[in-house]
């Protein structure tokens, strides 16, 4: 009897967490991520959990479509291949074919990690259940991964390291400061004293693109964690103040950033590879 009553308690302590979260709709969701439990020492919180089981949840999705690669494929396999051309087909043009190869691997796995993150907050659940404090404040067990600028950020750091070492791998140091410092006039177009001269502005300019390129780490987890932390809040605020249906077509739009935010950051990180390594005479 003491542990069907208990059980029966904490069936009402979810569902209360769940009215609660709507209920308190319009004061919008934390900024930081909630603190569940320790592993080892190790925090982990609402987005460490959720991202862990969004990531599980694809790598089980493609076994199962793909359980064995056959030359015939069947219709998961044909699925998966022509998900991965379609992205092939858009960083092909940015990095290069020298540099497709190596490369694309870590861009699809942006591309794939990020999209799926960012609508992991409109699967319903997310979000809603928890735990409620006697003062009424709910601790809620999932939120959106890229929701929280620690995921993000992680995320530059990743793009920046894959950065210098595909630059430094496959074009060399040589090529990365003459591309920063060179001199990119022509010799034959500049008058002699002109042309030295523009040695110093190139020096110049090489000195701000090597700010821009620090300042990577802080433009690309910006924009992502704003644009999901900001979806976070309507979709939260709306269904706080006109219940269930009104929200439904702010959920077509975030879906939709979701997907050109995920974009954008994949495409970002092409383009600074493309930029230094690909510079093959037959691809402009």
């Amino acid at each position: 009897m003491q542990k069907k009553t208990t059980f029966s308690i904490t069936i009402s302590s979810i569902f209360l967490a769940a009215n609660s979260a709507v209920a308190s709709g319009s004061s919008g969701v934390s900024p930081s991520a909630y603190h569940l439990f320790d592993i080892s020492g190790l925090p982990v919180t609402n987005a460490m959990a959720t991202s862990w089981v969004f990531s599980l949840a694809v790598i089980l999705a493609v076994k199962f479509f793909v359980k064995k690669p056959q030359m015939i494929p069947t219709k998961g396999q044909a699925l998966l291949e022509s998900y991965v051309e379609a992205i092939r087909d858009v960083v092909e043009p940015i990095v290069g074919k020298k540099m497709l190869k190596v490369t694309f691997p870590i861009l699809i796995g942006f591309f794939t990690f990020i999209l799926v993150h960012n609508w992991s907050g409109l699967i319903p659940g997310v979000g809603v259940f928890g735990w409620v404090a006697p003062d009424g404040h709910m601790t809620y067990w999932m939120r959106p991964g890229n929701a929280d600028l620690n995921m993000t950020y992680a995320l530059s750091l990743t793009c920046f390291a894959a950065w210098i070492y595909f630059v430094l791998k496959y074009a060399g140091i040589k090529a990365l400061f003459l591309d920063l410092f060179g001199n990119k006039a022509s010799k034959n177009d500049v008058p002699g004293i002109l042309y030295f001269l523009l040695f110093f502005v190139f020096a110049f300019v090489g000195v701000i693109e090597i700010i821009s390129i620090a300042f990577r780490n802080v433009s690309l987890p910006f924009r992502l964690f704003g644009n999901v932390f900001a979806g976070e809040n309507l979709l939260t605020s709306i269904t706080g103040l006109v219940g269930y249906i009104a929200p439904i077509p702010f959920y077509f739009l975030e879906t939709l950033v979701g997907l050109v935010q995920a974009l954008v950051f994949t495409l970002l990180t092409a383009v600074y590879i493309g930029l230094i390594c690909n510079h093959d005479s037959g691809e402009h």
